[in-house]
């Protein structure tokens, strides 16, 4: 290939990477305010037969205690921090490095959102820069409300099950600002895993760890910082 040949194709890389980099960026503002139309772990529930239940709703829409409880159950300092959790990333590191055949992970409720929105669920150093990258824009585009909105929102929750509203309908033939504490808390408790940790029927693993998060719903109820997020 001669020189110029490859310059050419070098400038064709080049646009078609700055046009990638342009419809992310713009994307990732639209959905400050937009909801997403469907995500990648959608599309994977619907191909695997798990089907899509999912109703987007205001943060209004949304009970105090659901937002409670996810902070309770995945990240108490969510808002207090810049998107990462430095100490649990450095404890889940020597924990991975003890136990090879087990894994521990410190994503907070922004990288998750990230995750969700944008990518793909599994790990790989690839799909962790990206998410790296993510997180940071909505930290510093969106807001904190925002991102826990989306959250609640985008959330596998069940089988086929996206988001606090069809979670609340599907599992308590409720709305998801009618939540009790202990039904926020026994939605946030399955999160790991909530294909088989699951509310209905309530498995073992759930209960307890609902009590849990209860219990940590109870003290974090008069943080200052929380109780911002929250209004």
């Amino acid at each position: 290939m001669k020189n110029k040949e490859k310059k050419n194709w070098w400038q064709k890389i080049k646009r078609i990477f700055l046009w990638m980099f342009v419809l992310q960026f713009a994307y990732i503002i639209i959905l400050r305010w937009v909801n997403p139309p469907i995500t990648i772990t959608q599309i994977v529930s619907l191909v695997k037969g798990y089907g899509l239940k999912r109703d987007y709703v205001s943060y209004s829409e949304m009970s105090t205690n659901a937002k409670l409880a996810v902070m309770a159950g995945e990240d108490q300092l969510f808002p207090d921090h810049n998107g990462f959790d430095v100490k649990a990333i450095k404890k889940a590191v020597k924990y991975n490095e003890k136990h090879p055949t087990k894994t521990r992970g410190a994503s907070t409720i922004s990288q998750q959102v990230a995750k969700n929105v944008f990518l793909w669920q599994g790990g790989g150093f690839f799909r962790k820069g990206l998410e790296v990258y993510f997180t940071f824009m909505i930290e510093t585009l969106w807001g904190k409300e925002r991102i826990l909105q989306m959250y609640l929102n985008v959330a596998e929750m069940g089988k086929g099950i996206f988001g606090i509203q069809a979670a609340a309908t599907n599992l308590f033939n409720k709305n998801a600002i009618a939540l009790s504490r202990n039904e926020a808390a026994q939605i946030a408790a399955s999160l790991p895993n909530p294909k088989v940790f699951t509310v209905k029927p309530l498995t073992r693993y759930v209960s307890s760890r609902a009590n849990n998060i209860v219990r940590q719903m109870n003290n974090l109820a008069t943080d200052a910082d929380i109780k911002a997020v929250l209004q």
